[in-house]
């Protein structure tokens, strides 16, 4: 009898597929045991071998020594196996289970996708089973759960820089369940534009309301991690009242942009149906006007326009004039453009909104945060201005 010596996981999973023991080209609960065994005892072996030539090679003198272990969970292709990884004071062999990995980060974003859709522990393990051919156990979707919660603590706890040339400031309302229905829930946000041009959504709040108090809390904690409005040449911001109220407590010395959009969502509010469309249209030729004393011009010729038909209106417009022109200081057409309103803000709510769709509402306040967090760190990847999960080798 001939006998073959298997020196790896990929020399066994192979000779296993071709010798088809009772698995009809799957793996059988019984396969999938013996399978995981073997893995586990391998990588066991190889990872005290790591370990042992790492301490077999220190310099005489060195003061490194075994240093117990921890728990990691490791997703094969057979299953979910529990293993405990030997370390040292400054070396622990991990990158022999990385090795082996192949779809751990792929299966632990997953995880993380189906967190931020708001689902259950429960609910998660089921939509994977498809997909896995087994249940992931509740263990590994809390451990991985509790990965994502930290990174989201970790975010709204970091330390903050001047880097900004522009904040813009907004409010935005989401819909939340409770047991007495949806609630609506304002979301607190600041975004920067950075001297290079690349957009940050900086932090989020999940508030009780837009009051002057639920604002200044945000400011006062943005101002304590760092965030003090040093280099800043303009702040955009919705017009709410409780933000205009304590803005100049915390940044008093930036110019305010006051928001294009939400103005004219203000102004054509106070006209009838058929004008609406006229009216936009002038304000549109003010604030895309080429410098200020056209916008300036434009402005006293839609004053004119419309005057006696809704003073109102034009009341709402010219006492925030000055406020709607600031952006008028800047040469840079792009960067004007970017400031002169939220639409940065509002544009990532959408994607929370497409993306929560089929939820109808979040779950709860955890799920909230989760899902903007995820969102808006997609967002910041993609301009290149903070990476999106960092899933270490303690997670």
């Amino acid at each position: 009898m001939r006998q073959t010596v298997i020196k790896n996981v990929s020399q066994a999973m192979h000779m296993v597929k071709e010798m088809n023991i009772g698995c009809q080209g799957e793996w059988s609960d019984e396969c999938r045991q013996i399978g995981r065994n073997a893995i586990a005892e391998f990588l066991r072996d190889r990872m005290k071998d790591s370990i042992a030539d790492y301490l077999g090679r220190l310099p005489e003198g060195a003061l490194d020594r075994r240093n117990g272990s921890y728990q990691r969970h490791l997703l094969t292709e057979i299953g979910d196996l529990m293993l405990s990884v030997p370390r040292t004071g400054t070396y622990n062999p991990i990158s022999i289970l990385e090795a082996y990995a192949r779809r751990k980060k792929e299966v632990d974003r997953l995880i993380l996708a189906c967190f931020v859709l708001g689902l259950s522990t429960r609910k998660v393990g089921e939509a994977l089973m498809t997909i896995l051919g087994e249940k992931v156990s509740p263990t590994t979707v809390s451990r991985v759960a509790k990965t994502l919660d930290a990174a989201v603590a970790a975010f709204h706890r970091r330390k903050l820089s001047n880097v900004y040339r522009a904040l813009i400031f907004d409010g935005v309302v989401l819909s939340r369940k409770t047991g007495m229905g949806s609630l609506k829930r304002p979301v607190l946000v600041v975004l920067g534009i950075r001297k290079d041009g690349k957009k940050e959504v900086i932090d989020f709040r999940l508030a009780a309301s837009e009051s002057a108090a639920e604002w200044d809390t945000f400011l006062a904690d943005l101002w304590k991690r760092g965030l003090t409005g040093k280099g800043v040449e303009v702040i955009s911001v919705d017009g709410g009242k409780g933000l205009l109220s304590v803005l100049p407590d915390h940044y008093p010395f930036i110019p305010v942009q006051r928001c294009w959009a939400h103005k004219i969502r203000n102004i054509t509010d106070k006209a009838r149906v058929r004008d609406r469309a006229s009216l936009k249209r002038g304000l549109r030729e003010i604030y895309t006007a080429a410098h200020i004393l056209e916008a300036m011009q434009r402005a006293g010729q839609w004053k004119k326009e419309w005057e006696q038909k809704y003073p109102g209106a034009v009341k709402s417009l010219f006492t925030d004039i000055e406020d709607l022109l600031t952006c008028f200081q800047f040469k840079d057409l792009a960067f004007r453009k970017s400031i002169r309103t939220t639409n940065l803000i509002e544009r990532r709510f959408k994607e929370v909104r497409r993306r929560t769709r089929p939820m109808g509402v979040f779950s709860d306040r955890t799920s909230m945060d989760r899902i903007l967090y995820a969102v808006f760190m997609y967002e910041n990847k993609a301009e290149e201005a903070y990476p999106l999960f960092l899933l270490t080798q303690k997670s």
